[in-house]
């Protein structure tokens, strides 16, 4: 038992400071972090850096700077780093194939910031999921959707699947298909459709409007209609476009026919 205490006794009185120091540098150097990154991002913020990367690098440096820390502290408590760095070595080699998808993700999110399919403010359709992007992240990429839902996507299928980005070009077309009825005139539905291309400022004059006869349906001719807006103006224009032809269709007398079928009945003997 004596032994025992004198070697508890110099045990403590050896590793004691070390690890009182390393806990008091553990604690210093977490509060030095976030003070950093806090002073990182307000420094992005000033310069008007590219959204996109700003919670990336955040992100990224947050995480060096406390791996930095924890193997500074391990030193600092007398761990020999040599057989530390062997085992880490070993340990990350496992932890790797067992992530394999993370760091997928994680090289995905670098793809995306070096080639810039998107940004943040962009809408895109991408992984059966439409939104407007307001993070991309270390792993995941945000969405916010028009009902303003959030979702999260992994980066890895970002960078390697099909994506469409709405918000990269200026300008857009619309397309509509306007059936009248069989009998009704196609040059008076044809000036209908003019008048209210010409009369909403939305719809741009260069390319013009392409107004043609698509298709003798099974119960409708229809007409074909498009034109182009800003990219901003889309969706008002394209909905109310379709309000405006329904009343201007009634209230010239056109109609707008709905699927039938004429059956014949034959009496045989």
């Amino acid at each position: 038992m004596e032994n025992i205490r004198e070697n508890a006794i110099l045990f403590a009185m050896d590793y004691g400071p070390r690890l009182i120091g390393a806990i008091i540098v553990l604690l210093v150097g977490l509060q030095l972090i976030a003070w950093f990154v806090k002073w990182m991002k307000r420094t992005l913020e000033k310069r008007e850096f590219d959204p996109s990367l700003k919670p990336f690098l955040t992100s990224l440096v947050s995480t060096l700077l406390r791996v930095l820390l924890v193997i500074s502290v391990m030193s600092m408590v007398g761990i020999a780093m040599t057989s530390f760095v062997a085992i880490l070595a070993a340990a990350g080699l496992a932890i790797g194939l067992a992530l394999s998808g993370t760091l997928q993700n994680f090289a995905g999110g670098v793809i995306i910031l070096i080639i810039k399919p998107f940004k943040v403010g962009d809408f895109i359709t991408a992984q059966g999921y439409s939104g407007t992007v307001i993070e991309i992240q270390i792993f995941n990429t945000v969405l916010k959707t028009p009902q303003n839902v959030i979702i999260i996507i992994p980066n890895g299928g970002l960078a390697t699947g099909s994506l469409t980005n709405f918000s990269v070009l200026p300008t857009r077309r619309a397309d509509w298909s306007f059936g009248i009825a069989y009998g009704d005139s196609y040059d008076k539905a044809k000036q209908v459709l003019l008048k209210l291309l010409e009369e909403d400022e939305r719809v741009l004059k260069d390319p013009a409007p392409f107004i043609a006869l698509g298709e003798l349906g099974d119960s409708s001719v229809n007409i074909t209609v498009r034109a182009w807006a800003n990219s901003a103006d889309f969706w008002g224009m394209f909905f109310d476009m379709n309000e405006k032809v329904y009343k201007a269709f009634a209230k010239e007398g056109i109609n707008i026919p709905f699927p039938q079928m004429d059956v014949h009945l034959h009496k045989t003997e």
